[in-house]
């Protein structure tokens, strides 16, 4: 009894039918089914539900690169390519049976359309434009219509950075897909990619990122049109041409229907529409796809099945047969024909394909497909060595094959890299899934998988790592579900808000990532401040109980928490009342902002009460009236130093009672400076720098001196009055210290400072200087200091001074190199120089007010000295005057300005040598000179013209050998007095 025929079946309509869906289940219905689809990623996809319908043991996946055969299959799930003819299956389908006209691959299908059967049924699916053509190639089918379970609507075209969530963009080159995948993330945090050369790995982990909804878009080339089932609401197509493999072709509108069909999955309604470049819809194209109306297909691609494996050139003549049905059109040449006529041209190979077996076996080999998309020339190549092998040795060779895959078996690179990687190892994989290939089929199938499942993940990190802000992304989908985020701020200052990181915290101020690229500023910050609103608070809440300790300023005004910039200080209504200002985000609200205003306030208001207690009582003593009041004013507004000079007549005219009531308030009226000592601490001085600062309205800062410095360098140039707020002033190169200036000046007071002296230990102790550093300094301040040489004069054996010249150049070694030392401890209780000056200084010299004759002693007695010192005998042992040691002194002597000036001195601060002395050790006394006179009070070298006024000098030659007599007992007591002060 014969079988009655097969019944065909067309299911025909547009997508979202529901067409697969209902092929599964018929195929399921019967003991065994093959499915044919049209691509390896819907294979796959199918292949996975029936797995989990019927289980793994029955179910065979066969495509090009992958086969999965179990020893009890029942269901077949193909490629159209490699689906397995002749096997009698009961159920057999073949889906988008439309390729049928496609230029590249549309002969397969065709001949699937005309030969392919199965025992019971079989089931063409499709689009409703193959209706003619199935009713005239396949007389007797039946055909069922399904209509779409939605509506898909058109929305015109629409700019990437406003695209809905769970789009869909579409582009027609990897270039396009990149380039726009890329400025998804930069928009919306992240997009998948999907492509046709993806390996179903790699597809599968990209459309699982989509449908979880890590992104809510995806970029995809046509591919996505053959049957891929996925949640999407809008298709945008970027471009509406895509290169067929020949030529740059404009899109028909069935294709444009076939992926604008994604759109609107079962129930829900989907839109489409264009963007990027892509021009609008013409009204009539939009028609078409809305009703799903197409002109229906008449010719198909079609070739010969009936091959002639005789020769090479039977078989390639067979090939290119035309056929006489009106309905199929003979296909142009693939690229296994393009092959087979390359290799059929080589001798070697006619020599070798000359049995029927043997052509048959080089057709099968010019049918691995060129995945790796290389010339002809190039995959012809590889090919003829495949063929060799298998026609001399039945077999390629496994060290051949090893070596191929080794060289591929790499996951470092970029995307492109790795897709040219996954293209090679698909090749491989294609040749060891023919059977009798290689000699381990199974080893082989499963080493190619493996390095192809390696690529594939790879190449998924890389997708993922290029096209996915998944910090963004999260945040994008946090905040559209309107869940409460939550914030996280570490002991830095990280933020992370739901695990993301997403800035700093800086105080009170929200700095986003700096590596969020500027389309991403805007969601960052948003998702970030809704969910910092209460840390804010909370910050707030103990910013404002946290004690003084944790709060400081900085040189440049700022004010910090910590490591935290909470603040800075402007300038205010008084110098000692600085205004502060808050850094506190907007989005953190006007409570908060007024709670750190008000508690950096607090902070800075005791800071100043603190640091400037003294001058602040001064200002409150109601109990100071006139001239004294006013000059507590000047004290304030100058916060608390004030040079002598510029308030010369204020303190002439202040009477001893007014200065009394001053000097309880610890206002001391040195010589130079008119301040208060207990101002000059390091605290107090580095505050005053500030605050002068925001007085002067300077936009830069200067720093403080380091604390317990007594000179500094006198770099130039400084704004006027910084040294002075520094609680130093300068002379020469360097600057003095204010307090330890005013010491200098007592000590100076004493020595004869018009006939000239000589510094004392003491003095270059106080200012840690050298020698020389000393004069320079000296010569800052007006003296005129006479550099002179002299033999050292050996102090007696049974005498010991208090202060050897040994022991001050140890302490202070005459190198002229630059030495700081430490200053005494600040006292505010240190000794005014005006109690037994009178308050007021000299006018002319420091040494006003001693009595001349006072001052004629000492030049005598250092002369007398140094004669004592330099003496030798006439006829010295040549040992012992070879002994003889020269050291160099200065003597000083007020110069006043003016002649300073006119020397050089001051300007340069370098001390002169001065003219030899007689040799008596004493200069002439130039005739009109005299007691210097009072003039400018409180500035040194004051009063009448200075070039009238002189210095005795002092010459380091020894005296005549006939004043001090070497062999007197007497003289080496005078060599240690000389080293007394």
């Amino acid at each position: 009894m014969s079988r009655p025929p097969a019944r065909v079946t067309a299911v025909l309509g547009p997508t979202n039918t529901g067409k697969t869906h209902y092929a599964i289940e018929r195929m399921l219905a019967h003991r065994t089914g093959v499915i044919g689809l049209p691509l390896r990623l819907l294979a796959r996809e199918v292949y996975d539900r029936c797995v989990a319908l019927r289980g793994p043991s029955v179910v065979a996946l066969v495509t090009g690169e992958e086969r999965i055969v179990p020893e009890r299959t029942q269901y077949w799930v193909c490629t159209v390519e490699a689906m397995p003819v002749g096997i009698g299956a009961d159920f057999l389908a073949v889906d988008e049976i439309q390729l049928c006209a496609d230029p590249e691959r549309g002969h397969v299908f065709t001949d699937r359309l005309l030969h392919a059967r199965g025992l019971h049924e079989t089931l063409l699916l499709g689009s409703d434009t193959m209706r003619g053509a199935i009713a005239e190639l396949c007389p007797g089918a039946v055909f069922l219509r399904r209509e779409r379970f939605s509506t898909l609507a058109y929305s015109g075209s629409k700019k990437i950075s406003r695209m809905p969530p769970r789009s869909a963009i579409v582009g027609f080159s990897v270039e396009n897909v990149y380039a726009i995948a890329e400025l998804i993330r930069r928009q919306k945090g992240g997009a998948a990619v999907v492509m046709g050369a993806l390996s179903p790995r790699t597809r599968n982990a990209q459309v699982a990122m989509y449908q979880n909804g890590d992104v809510d878009y995806l970029v995809a080339t046509d591919a996505i049109g053959m049957g891929l089932n996925l949640d999407i609401d809008h298709v945008a197509f970027s471009g509406l041409s895509k290169f067929d493999g020949r030529r740059m072709r404009r899109l028909e509108p069935n294709e444009l229907a076939q992926i604008a069909g994604r759109a609107g999955r079962h129930m829900n309604d989907g839109t489409f529409g264009v963007t990027g470049e892509a021009p609008p819809l013409d009204d009539e194209v939009v028609e078409a796809i809305t009703t799903h109306r197409f002109t229906p297909l008449k010719r198909l691609q079609w070739r010969n099945s009936e091959l002639d494996f005789g020769s090479p050139d039977r078989l390639i003549a067979a090939l290119e047969e035309a056929s006489d049905n009106p309905w199929l059109m003979r296909a142009r040449a693939a690229d296994d024909l393009l092959a087979l006529q390359a290799l059929s041209a080589l001798p070697e190979v006619r020599a070798r394909a000359s049995t029927s077996d043997a052509v048959r076996l080089l057709w099968d080999v010019c049918r691995v497909p060129d995945f790796r998309g290389i010339s002809h020339a190039e995959h012809a190549s590889l090919l003829e060595a495949i063929f060799r092998f298998l026609h001399q040795d039945g077999r390629v060779p496994d060290d051949w094959l090893a070596r191929h895959i080794a060289r591929i078996d790499r996951v470092d690179g970029d995307i492109d890299t790795l897709s040219k990687r996954l293209a090679f190892i698909r090749t491989w994989t294609y040749v060891a899934q023919r059977r009798g290939w290689t000699r381990d089929e199974s080893h082989w199938r499963g080493e190619t998988r493996a390095v192809e499942d390696r690529l594939s993940d790879a190449l998924h990190e890389r997708l993922t790592q290029r096209f996915v802000d998944r910090r963004t992304s999260v945040l994008l989908r946090r905040l559209k579900q309107k869940e409460g985020l939550v914030a996280e701020v570490n002991d830095k200052g990280d933020v992370s808000v739901e695990g993301q990181h997403v800035g700093r915290l800086d105080g009170f101020r929200f700095s986003q990532d700096p590596k969020a690229s500027p389309d991403e500023a805007r969601t960052l910050r948003a998702a970030a401040l809704a969910a910092l609103t209460p840390e804010y608070t909370l910050r707030a809440d103990r910013f404002y109980n946290t004690p003084d300790t944790e709060i400081d300023f900085t040189e440049q005004g700022g004010l910090m928490w910590g490591t935290h910039a909470v603040g800075k200080l402007v300038k205010g209504p008084e110098p000692l009342r600085p205004v502060v200002e808050a850094f506190v985000d907007d989005e953190a609200g006007p409570d908060v902002a007024a709670k750190v205003q008000r508690r950096l306030q607090h902070f800075i208001d005791r800071k100043v009460v603190t640091a400037f207690e003294p001058l602040l009582a001064l200002s409150k003593d109601e109990t100071l009236t006139g001239l004294a009041r006013g000059f507590a004013f000047r004290m304030v507004e100058n916060f608390g130093i004030i040079p002598r000079e510029s308030v010369a007549n204020e303190v002439k005219d202040l009477d001893q009672d007014a200065r009394g009531a001053l000097r309880k308030h610890g206002v001391r009226f040195g010589q130079f400076t008119v301040f208060i000592p207990a101002l000059l601490k390091p605290a107090p001085t580095r505050l005053r720098i500030v605050l002068w600062s925001l007085a002067e309205g300077l936009i830069e800062f200067p720093e403080s001196p380091p604390p317990g410095l007594v000179t500094v360098p006198a770099i130039e140039p400084v704004r006027k009055g910084y040294f002075a707020m520094s609680g130093y002033r300068p002379a020469g190169e360097r600057a003095i210290r204010i307090d330890m200036l005013e010491r200098l000046a007592d000590m100076l007071r004493a020595k004869d400072t018009r006939g000239g002296f000589e510094a004392s230990p003491d003095m270059l102790s106080i200012t840690g200087l050298t020698l020389e550093q000393f004069a320079a300094l000296m010569t800052g301040l007006g003296y005129r200091a006479t550099r002179g040489e002299r033999e050292k004069a050996r102090p007696a054996p049974e005498t010991v001074s208090e202060t050897s010249p040994e022991t001050v150049s140890e302490t202070v070694p005459e190198t002229g190199d630059e030495v700081v030392a430490e200053a005494p401890a600040l006292e505010a209780d240190a000794p005014d120089a005006s109690h037994s000056t009178g308050d007021a200084a000299p006018a002319d010299a420091p040494d006003a007010g001693e009595d001349a004759a006072a001052r004629d002693v000492a030049p005598a007695e250092s002369g007398a000295e140094s004669g004592a010192a330099s003496s030798a005998e006439p006829g010295a042992d040549a040992d012992t005057a070879a002994e003889v040691e020269v050291e160099v002194f200065y003597t000083f002597a007020w110069g006043g300005h003016r002649t300073a000036r006119r020397d050089g001195a001051h300007q340069g601060g370098k001390p002169e040598a001065g003219p030899r002395a007689k040799p008596d050790g004493r200069g002439a006394k130039p005739k009109g000179r005299g007691k210097p006179k009072g003039g400018d009070k409180g500035k040194p070298g004051g009063g009448r013209d200075r070039q009238e006024q002189g210095a005795r000098s002092f010459e380091a030659r020894p005296p005549k050998k006939d004043r001090i007599d070497p062999d007197n007992p007497f003289a080496a007591a005078l060599m240690g007095l000389r080293t007394k002060d």
